[in-house]
């Protein structure tokens, strides 16, 4: 291999920002970037227009499928060099072989997408009408399999955002969201609910009487 295909494959590398969340295509991520390697990673990204990649961080290395941002804005400019961003979800990959010789992960990937690129426009509404019980999704488009990621942009359990990023199905993604959506805002009621009801436990002044208070 010549000089020339090591600096042509040296390129195509994309760098890894290894993370404990899951970014989507079309979604939004509020990033505050402070380790070294990765002030120098997005400093590269930000000069060159490039992208780079995230991935759910496990407890054993890194998953294989992630999701490229690219840098929509710099919030803030810090004087010790740290940044806030806000990256935008692009390009969903498959990491063929990791790359340690800079800093900061980088690997070789395979860009993938949908084997079924539109849904029926009966599930892109009922999928609609399911979200707008939380928050509205009137201006977001019904073309091009995009609807379904900015529809999870509302999904916060990490587990099912890393399936919705796997499926190759729009169809499936909206089913999935349809289904989860209502349990989620089930589950964050009751998490309200405990959590106004925890003070009023025990010897809160809420609480139920004790035995002397009773008078027995």
């Amino acid at each position: 291999m010549g000089e020339s295909d090591n600096r042509s494959m040296q390129e195509e590398l994309l760098p890894l920002f290894p993370l404990s969340l899951v970014l989507l295509p079309q979604n939004i991520v509020p990033l505050h970037i402070f380790e070294e390697r990765y002030k120098e990673m997005v400093g590269e990204a930000l000069s060159n227009h490039t992208e780079f990649g995230i991935v759910l961080a496990a407890n054993d290395g890194i998953l294989s499928i992630g999701c490229t941002a690219s840098i929509e804005r710099v919030i803030k400019h810090y004087d010790d060099g740290r940044l806030d961003i806000l990256g935008l979800g692009r390009r969903r990959f498959r990491i063929q072989e990791l790359d340690q010789e800079r800093a900061f992960l980088r690997a070789n990937v395979e860009y993938f997408s949908d084997e079924e690129e539109f849904a029926p426009e009966e599930l892109q509404v009922k999928a609609r009408e399911v979200h707008d019980r939380y928050e509205s999704s009137s201006d977001l488009p019904t073309q091009g399999g995009m609807l379904s990621f900015m529809l999870a942009q509302s999904v916060r359990d990490i587990e099912l955002r890393q399936q919705l990023l796997m499926c190759r199905s729009e169809s499936e993604r909206l089913r999935i969201i349809i289904d989860f959506l209502p349990k989620q805002r089930e589950r964050e009621q009751y998490a309200e609910h405990m959590k106004e009801a925890a003070p009023r436990n025990g010897h809160g002044k809420h609480g139920p009487k004790s035995a002397g208070d009773l008078g027995a």
